[in-house]
This record gives C-alpha cells, structure tokens and sequence, in this order.
C-alpha cells in the first residue's frame, strides 16, 4: 500500500462499496429485489467497481514487473508468491519457503540473531558455509535477494576450487568424505580428464592401458566404502560417483580398443 498509494485508495474505495452492497442483502437476501432496489445506480456501480479493479490489478502488474526487472529469479514465481516475499520487509526469514522457487535446490538459509545470511543448506539438507556473509538489514527483498545470488555462486566456485585442490592432499577415500557431493562429483571428473591427458601426452597408448588398471584399482577402494556406515547424503554421493567411475573406466576402455594415443586423437 506504501508503494502503490493511488492503487490502495481505489482499491478501498471498491472494498467499501463492496461492504454497502453486501450489507443490504441482510435487509433483503433475494438478489433480484436487492439488486432492483437500486437499479438506477446498481449496474453503473457494478462497472464502475470493475473499471476500478482493472487499474488496481494493471498497477500492480507494472510494480511486480519493475520488480522482476531488478531481480530476474522473480520471473519463476507467481504473483502471489512475489507479493508475499515483498511484503515480508521486516522478518526477512519468512522469505524461506520461497527460496527453492527462486533458487535451484536452495530450501533454506542460515540466519545469525541479528539477521545476517551466513550458510545455505540444500534439499538434501547438506549445509555449506557462505565464502562471505550478506546483510539484508534495510535493504529492499529484491536487492538482498541479488547479493544472496551473487554470494551463491562465488561460494560455490570457491568451495569447487578447494576440493579440487585438496584432491592432491589426501587419500581419496577420505576426500570423498569430506567435501559437499557436487564437489566430489565435479572434482573427480577434473582430475581423472587432467590425468588421462597426462598419460595419453607422456606415454601414448600404454599410458592409457596404465591408467586404465589405476582406475579400476581406485573404483574398488570406492566400493569399499559402501560397506561403511554412511550417512544419507553420503550414500548418494557414493553412489553417484561409482556410477561415474563406472562410466568413466569404460571409456578408457573404449579408448584402448580403438587405439588412441593422442588427446586430439578422434
């Protein structure tokens, strides 16, 4: 109502012509008589009340568009649901039971007492800490909203960047243990693409028979894992990654049958 003042005055204008209209069926509950009681003035009241409605609703379709032109994500949620996050301006943690609509399997934040974002958690319930914390005190839903998105992504990245490293710092059983499951996924597939290149530069065709049997060593000591006592979200992660260290021994394998030596080799 702040926002849209000549909308709100319309809009309760037609609500309190509305209420008479309503409150003289008490009197008189028949339709018919009510509305000839009136009949002069009825019908271009009625149309009036539309005429009035039609501005209400066009006015708030251009605040809503204006809206979702500051924050693009707005467009995957209807107008109810983009009103109902607007108007939570001072309890920005209601705005949790729409973030999986605006962001890909984000259902929830981590708020501090004093209303700062410092985590996100997925459907999956994995939690991962932000790279930086955002400060939506003051600010308006669509722009803390952008600062959440911005946060995501160089979180993400960072967090990506780390497990990759630390692929190189430890054993590989315990790395699967110990990162976020799209970082395990992700991670993997770099290094077993930046390896297979390594062996295919360095010793041809051998190098990838060499490789082969290191891949087919490495997935067994995965499997093993799977006779650890695992957490749910570990055991999706797991079981994704075999599916994917399966896939990626057969195409290894695949590249020894066609004798491939070379990495531009197609």
């Amino acid at each position: 109502m702040k926002q849209l003042p000549g909308e709100a005055k319309r809009f309760k204008s037609v609500d309190r012509s509305w209420r008479e209209i309503i409150k003289g069926t008490i009197a008189e509950p028949n339709t018919l008589r009510t509305c000839l009681r009136d009949e002069k003035t009825m019908l271009a009241r009625l149309e009036q009340m539309n005429i009035d409605l039609d501005r209400v609703q066009k006015g708030l379709r251009d605040y809503l568009e204006a809206k979702r032109s500051v924050f693009a994500r707005f467009y995957f949620l209807s107008n109810d649901d983009l009103l109902e996050i607007l108007s939570q301006i001072k309890d920005v943690e209601k705005v949790q039971s729409h973030l999986r609509k605006v962001f890909e399997n984000m259902v929830k934040l981590e708020f501090q007492p004093d209303k700062i974002i410092t985590g996100m958690y997925s459907g999956e319930n994995e939690f991962i800490k932000t790279s930086y914390a955002v400060d939506p005190k003051d600010k308006k839903v669509e722009d803390w909203m952008g600062e959440v998105e911005n946060m995501m992504f160089d979180t993400i990245r960072d967090v990506l960047k780390f497990s990759v490293d630390d692929y190189l710092q430890r054993g590989r059983n315990d790395w699967i243990m110990t990162h976020p499951g799209q970082c395990v996924l992700n991670g993997s597939q770099v290094h077993w693409t930046q390896d297979l290149e390594n062996k295919l530069a360095k010793d041809g065709k051998q190098g990838v028979k060499d490789y082969f049997e290191f891949c087919e060593t490495q997935l067994l000591e995965t499997v093993s894992l799977v006779r650890q006592k695992l957490s749910k979200l570990q055991s999706l992660t797991l079981n994704a990654l075999i599916v994917i260290d399966v896939h990626a021994r057969d195409v290894i394998g695949r590249l020894i049958q066609n004798e491939v030596e070379d990495k531009n080799h197609f």
